[in-house]
Parts: structure tokens; sequence; C-alpha cells
């Protein structure tokens, strides 16, 4: 049985104040081995732009309501006739004391099919959580 997900979309970035959107590609992966996660990283022209972290359980939720605080929130939206998933994401300080902040609006349909091949790899309510190997891979740091 795969225990790896991989899916890369095409969504769309708007960053700082302006409304403008632009493609980049989001590449969704999702490891059994840490199953409350999905890792989100969005690339443009081969660079990466983020990585972020994301709670599984928090995605499926946002495609319905909104959820989150501090540095993600998320929200489902709707464009004419497209579902979305907005993310906002806030990111390290800048100079003038404000974050930086990204918007990424990502097709729902897209994410929930997503979720879905992840949901086939570990059921919702079925993680696992190994404590003492967390503990031993700690102390083996030093």
């Amino acid at each position: 049985m795969n225990t790896v997900v991989h899916k890369t979309l095409v969504v769309q970035l708007q960053a700082g104040a302006t409304a403008d959107r632009f493609p980049v590609l989001a590449h969704l992966a999702y490891d059994a081995a840490d199953p409350f996660a999905l890792t989100a990283v969005f690339s443009h022209d081969g660079r990466v732009l983020a990585r972020w972290t994301l709670d599984r359980e928090m995605v499926a939720e946002g495609l319905t309501r909104p959820v989150g605080v501090g540095d993600v929130r998320l929200r489902p939206e709707s464009r004419g006739m497209w579902d979305e998933l907005r993310i906002e994401l806030l990111g390290d300080g800048r100079a003038d004391g404000e974050r930086h902040r990204a918007v990424v609006f990502v097709w729902a349909a897209a994410v929930d099919a997503f979720l879905r091949e992840t949901h086939a790899v570990v059921r919702p309510g079925r993680e696992v959580v190994r404590v003492d190997d967390f503990l031993a891979e700690l102390t083996a740091e030093g």
C-alpha cells in the first residue's frame, strides 16, 4: 500500500495589497508517517516561493467553513461558477512592522480530491502518534 500522496496543482497567488492574482504551482504532499500534516510547496519558474505544513483536518474543514487563527486561515469562497479554498498565510515580519502576507486560491474540488486520496491512506480518526519514537528521536539528536 502506498503511504505517500502527491499532487501538483495550478493555484492563484494574491500577494500584497493588490487584488491581482498570479498562477503558481502548489506541490501538495501527504505522508502517513506524519498523519496529521499536509505539506504545500509553492513555486514559480522552478523557484520555491514558500513551504508550509498544514493540518489535514483544518484544510478539510476550511472547505466548508472559516477556520484557523494566527499564521494560517482558510475559508471557502465562490468565484462565479467555481468554489475555491482561500488560504491566507502570514509570514515573517517586515521592516515596517507588518508581516508578509499571501493569499492563495485553490479550486475546492481539487483539494477535496487530494484529501480523499489521503483518507484512503489514513482514515480520519485513525491517525497514530508514536510518542515513544518521537521522544527517542529527540534524545538521540542530543
